[in-house]
């Protein structure tokens, strides 16, 4: 039987390329909000397709119970939605940047939890700016940081479970479908050790090792995958 994952925030970016390499071996849900989910159905058509508000105060409830009640089961949780807050932007408002980008999470698996058996891997997406903090983010760093905090204490509570709860920190990624202007780009393969600027897949690989039986005695950690950004 195939394990069964969910993607939140799949629909594109990072997401996107996370969903896209666990439906090879995943029977896979996922949720989006503004972005359709035209490409993960076309490479994975048979992937449970879940749009949905996390600001909204039962979203997590609702995902979860769509996922069990579509597959019964649920093994690789990956925490991927987030929201960015510009100091002085308008359209993300504090309390949304830590609903989406902390509370959420908690509530995601909390929720499934009574459903979890031994083995689960729960897996967030964090950020090199929660230890880096953006000079023009500084909120959204900060809730990096606490999800960082969070998937540790985590990861101690369940440990007894047999369930392991990790995150990623990825550092300057290139999106396709939202791309740095080049001056941007250059900027960040400049303080970049290895010399170029992240991708998706740089990411996706990532969780798959989180997600396989060979991680299966690593847990509370933060993997930096960022090629060595501001080393």
């Amino acid at each position: 039987m195939r394990r069964v994952a969910l993607v939140t925030g799949a629909a594109r970016g990072i997401g996107l390329a996370i969903a896209e390499d666990l439906g090879r071996d995943h029977a896979l849900a996922i949720t989006h909000r503004n972005s359709d989910a035209t490409d993960v159905l076309r490479k994975h058509p048979d992937t449970l397709a879940i749009r949905t508000d996390f600001t909204a105060p039962d979203a997590a409830q609702q995902v979860i119970d769509t996922v069990l009640k579509a597959h019964g089961r649920l093994d690789t949780l990956v925490l991927n939605a987030g929201a960015i807050l510009e100091d002085g932007a308008a359209d993300t408002t504090p309390g949304d940047l830590f609903q989406v980008n902390v509370l959420v999470n908690d509530a995601l698996l909390r929720t499934a939890l009574p459903h979890l058996q031994p083995g689960a891997r729960v897996i967030a997406i964090s950020s090199v700016n929660a230890v880096l903090p953006a000079m023009s983010a500084v909120l959204y760093s900060a809730s990096k940081a606490a999800l960082n905090t969070w998937v540790r204490g985590m990861a101690r509570t369940l440990g007894g479970r047999g369930i392991r709860v990790n995150a990623i920190a990825p550092g300057a990624i290139n999106a396709p479908d939202t791309p740095r202007d080049a001056d941007l780009t250059q900027l960040f393969v400049d303080q970049t050790a290895l010399g170029r600027i992240g991708r998706p897949e740089d990411i996706a690989k990532a969780v798959r090792f989180f997600a396989s039986d060979g991680a299966d005695f690593i847990t509370g950690e933060v993997l930096t995958v960022s090629g060595g950004y501001r080393l």
